[in-house]
């Protein structure tokens, strides 16, 4: 009996997401990202197919790498413009019972103290179905928005990243203890006080010392999703994630890091099944595999070469303006999202070209789809988790809404006649949905970080 596959939809509060120029297709409606009825029909839809969550990846800067300029990414609505994902939330949360919703915040310009106030309120508007995707950022721009010169080191950003994660921890599981809050009306007593922590936190990079605002929320931590393959990446995955994304590559290679993550958890202390590993994947259907390659072919007329540059040149820290077609490209010391990089090394070879690049790149992007009939795809879904190890998927939308009416309407229920997919959501929060219990675990890394001790300052534990 196969696993039952975890589905989430990826998409992002913006024109061109993924695959970029699908955006002009005429039946997309993705010109309609600032209609908050789309939105919610939207999630009204994915609930209807019984898929597990949204997800909302985010950036917060712009794709200024390609020729050292904006001009390609704001003509071409490379993931600009871009509107804030977590103001959508509540609103489709009120339409939906239980379909999730997963938000990228860029922990490097992100306050931690209202940052986590945030996550405690949507959290507590969805009734537990609120994730985090933990991102550290790549982005030059985004750095430049807040004030800084330019980002930090790629792994210095992950050694903030902990200093951020040991914060929230403490703001979320460590401020109200359990049994504080009373809502006694016959004595006027909400909270009882002796049970609520200020935290003094005197780190490297950050200093708080303040109460959590939020009331504790179902799940008190949000679930938290990573996304780093690079060692250092996976080094942050096994001691944070509970959800791990990984970019389509060969099967091959998609087990390693599989493999190696859950290996590096155990390593931990944690076990192998207290993290998810979700695969990007694009997926392409029909009732036959030449109705879903005519529409392959059509969506094909569409992609905007260059604009897929402008996305790549950003999360590969490389500016292809300045190659010609077939001229070896120089990776350097990339300080973007390192993992991209190697996994184009990996599929284009050591001395890759721009060509090369854009060979890789059919539909808009590096992610190579899926194409074929309802019974091939759910086949090749089924066949990914078996033969690497990967829990489920997140489904980049090529042309919105239809791509996944089909997959809703074609895809799922074979799935479902496979046994790899769930006829019926199950009660309760999205961390108990996905792994049976509503708080993070004893053996997560922000369990040491429960008891009233945790409040103290560093030099409050000497003393003491």
């Amino acid at each position: 009996m196969p696993k039952e596959i975890v589905l989430n939809a990826f998409d992002m509060n913006c024109v061109g997401h993924i695959q970029q120029g699908l955006w002009t297709h005429p039946r997309d409606q993705s010109t309609r990202y600032t209609d908050l009825q789309y939105w919610t029909d939207y999630a009204r839809k994915l609930e209807a197919g019984l898929f597990d969550g949204i997800f909302f990846a985010d950036v917060v800067g712009v794709y200024d790498v390609y020729g050292g300029s904006p001009d390609a990414a704001i003509g071409g609505a490379v993931q600009v413009p871009v509107n804030d994902p977590t103001l959508l939330i509540p609103a489709m949360a009120a339409l939906t019972r239980h379909l999730s919703f997963g938000v990228t915040s860029n922990l490097s310009v992100e306050q931690p103290f209202l940052f986590a106030r945030r996550m405690s309120t949507l959290d507590h508007l969805t009734r537990g179905r609120v994730g985090w995707n933990i991102v550290t950022g790549y982005l030059d721009s985004a750095s430049r928005a807040i004030g800084l010169s330019g980002q930090m080191a790629h792994d210095d950003r992950y050694d903030l990243a902990d200093e951020y994660m040991e914060l929230v921890y403490k703001l979320w599981e460590c401020s109200w203890e359990d049994g504080a809050v009373l809502r006694d009306k016959a004595r006027g007593v909400y909270a009882n006080a002796s049970k609520v922590h200020v935290i003094h936190h005197q780190g490297k990079q950050y200093r708080v010392d303040a109460m959590h605002l939020a009331e504790p929320s179902p799940q008190r931590t949000p679930v938290l999703y990573q996304a780093g393959s690079s060692a250092r990446g996976k080094q942050f995955a096994a001691a944070h994630a509970e959800c791990v994304f990984v970019n389509g590559q060969a099967k091959p290679a998609v087990k390693t890091i599989v493999d190696d993550i859950r290996a590096h958890a155990v390593a931990g202390g944690r076990r192998a099944d207290d993290i998810k590993v979700l695969l990007g994947q694009t997926v392409i259907t029909g009732r036959t595999d030449q109705e879903a390659r005519e529409k392959f072919e059509e969506y094909r007329r569409y992609v905007s070469s260059e604009a897929a540059l402008v996305h790549a040149a950003a999360s590969l820290g490389i500016d292809f303006a300045r190659y010609d077609l077939d001229e070896p490209i120089e990776t350097g010391k990339s300080q973007a999202i390192v993992s991209n990089v190697e996994a184009m090394t990996r599929a284009a070879g050591p001395q890759w070209t721009k060509r090369k690049l854009l060979e890789q790149m059919v539909l808009g992007s590096r992610q190579q789809p899926l194409v074929g009939s309802a019974d091939k795809i759910a086949d090749d879904l089924i066949a990914w988790t078996e033969q690497t190890g990967v829990d489920g998927f997140n489904l980049s939308r090529t042309v919105v809404p239809e791509c996944f009416d089909d997959f809703i309407e074609l895809v799922v229920p074979l799935l479902q006649e496979r046994g790899a997919y769930k006829r019926a959501y199950r009660d309760g929060t999205l961390r108990e949905k996905l792994f049976g219990h509503a708080r993070l675990p004893e053996s997560h890394t922000a369990a040491r970080f429960r008891s009233p001790a945790c409040a103290a300052a560093p030099d409050d534990e000497a003393r003491g």
